[in-house]
């Protein structure tokens, strides 16, 4: 996501930073750039207008241009102003004093709110240690009682449905009651939607809202469709007076300019944002993470929190301990290849860590995640004592070995080359932070609430 608005403003600031002196006219220019940059990406017109009138007045003020590095702290104005922009701090979802928290989530047809509910139900279960509810409002749209019943399925979390033939503001009601009598904490009501908004859908919405006094009205937005889904939030927004909006298939947009747009136009928060079609928990919206990751500064607490997640901890303290004694073997290496592939796409791993995302941007990460399944299939043919001392593969075993794998000698031979190079960066790496041992060591953990910014 970003990366044409990433790759606008990083040409903006490089050529800002190569002035020796600032002027009032560089600044100037320097904001013309940034402006076309935001209306390209899609950034609502008026909400550009006012960003840049703000980063005008604070860009060309005395404790700027007098500043021993004027350059940077045009881009820390930019950055704080695009953190202002989308909300300054994450907001996560309200909890009902009394249980249960009832979700409402409302939205057109097609921007994946089906989906969503179950995301959203799987990051209460996974993270809050919540048992949550899906109720299955949507009677309108074939097969969507169904496709929630399945997600229900896959993520162990029950769903309460009566089918298509029962008014939908009754199942909402009944649904709600059934979670309340169960003991089910929080109800997520997944409703229909339409191609566009109508009085008969927003009259539906209104009276589910009445049943039900949803403690969270969560608007289910597509990032893809860019301004429309700022102007769909606003509608959406004067109609039900939303509590939130969550930004889906946030991974397939380049422009990004629904998150920025939508925080301004609405008054209210992004509060998650989902990536991709695979069911898992939905992401908390952090704007600040956010700006860095527009600016190119990467985003090194998110990439934190999803190796906490994937990866086991004892096995990085072990790994450790190889890395130290040099006795770090080919199953270890095949098994650092998987934890890197269980943190997400390489590019998204890529661009979170400050330096490496226009790298990535530059390369075919497609090519590279080919190569890395690849590096994984040759090393699955190579038998256990082979694993654990490369020396032993002679001429021969690389021969079975590639037959096995499906690859050629050549291939076989590059990864050994690899892999020894490997097993040397890996010591000097102990030293280092982006190990993925590293992130779980405690060396980056100390930094939490004091991100390093390159200003």
């Amino acid at each position: 996501m970003f990366e044409t608005l990433t790759d606008r403003l990083d040409g903006v600031f490089r050529r800002l930073t190569r002035r020796g002196k600032l002027t009032e006219d560089n600044i100037q220019e320097a904001l013309r750039e940034v402006r076309m940059a935001l209306l390209e990406a899609d950034v609502n017109y008026k909400v550009v207008k006012e960003f840049i009138s703000r980063v005008r007045e604070q860009a060309v003020g005395e404790a700027v241009m007098k500043s021993l590095s004027p350059s940077q702290q045009v881009i820390k104005v930019v950055h704080d102003e695009l953190v202002r922009l989308m909300g300054e701090r994450a907001t996560d979802v309200v909890r009902a004093k009394k249980p249960p928290t009832v979700v409402l989530l409302v939205g057109l047809q097609g921007s994946g709110k089906t989906t969503t509910a179950g995301k959203l139900a799987l990051l209460y279960r996974e993270t809050k240690r919540c048992s949550p509810l899906l109720v299955a409002a949507d009677i309108y749209r074939p097969a969507a009682v169904d496709q929630l019943v399945t997600i229900g399925k896959q993520i162990k979390v029950p769903v309460f449905e009566k089918g298509t033939q029962h008014d939908p503001v009754d199942i909402a009601r009944e649904g709600v009651s059934f979670g309340r009598d169960r003991g089910f904490d929080p109800v997520i009501v997944d409703t229909a939607g339409r191609l566009h908004i109508d009085s008969d859908l927003m009259e539906e919405l209104r009276r589910i809202r009445t049943a039900v006094s949803p403690h969270e009205i969560l608007l289910v937005a597509d990032a893809m469709t860019g301004q429309d889904a700022v102007n769909m939030a606003s509608q959406f927004n004067e109609e039900l007076d939303l509590t939130g909006v969550i930004l889906t298939k946030m991974d397939g947009d380049a422009r990004g300019g629904a998150a920025l747009s939508i925080r301004e136009v609405t008054a209210k928060p992004i509060k998650f944002v989902g990536m991709g079609e695979k069911l898992e928990p939905l992401e908390p919206f952090h704007p600040e993470r956010m700006a860095s990751r527009i600016l190119g500064m990467g985003d090194v607490m998110s990439l934190i929190e999803k190796a906490e997640k994937t990866i086991n901890r004892e096995e990085a303290i072990a790994l450790q301990e190889k890395i130290r004694q040099n006795t770090f073997t080919l199953e270890d290496f095949r098994n650092q290849l998987q934890q890197v592939r269980k943190l997400g796409p390489l590019e998204q791993v890529m661009s979170m860590i400050p330096g490496l995302g226009q790298l990535a941007r530059g390369k075919n990460m497609d090519a590279s995640e080919s190569e890395l399944k690849r590096i994984e299939a040759i090393i699955n043919s190579m038998t256990k004592k082979e694993r654990d001392d490369y020396t032993i593969i002679n001429a021969s075993r690389r021969r079975r070995i590639a037959r096995g794998s499906g690859t050629n000698v050549q291939d076989v031979n590059r990864l050994l080359k690899q892999f020894v190079q490997t097993r040397k960066l890996m010591r000097g790496f102990q030293k280092g932070m982006l190990s993925l041992p590293g992130l779980l060591s405690g060396k980056l953990k100390a930094r939490r609430g004091n991100p390093k910014f390159p200003f």
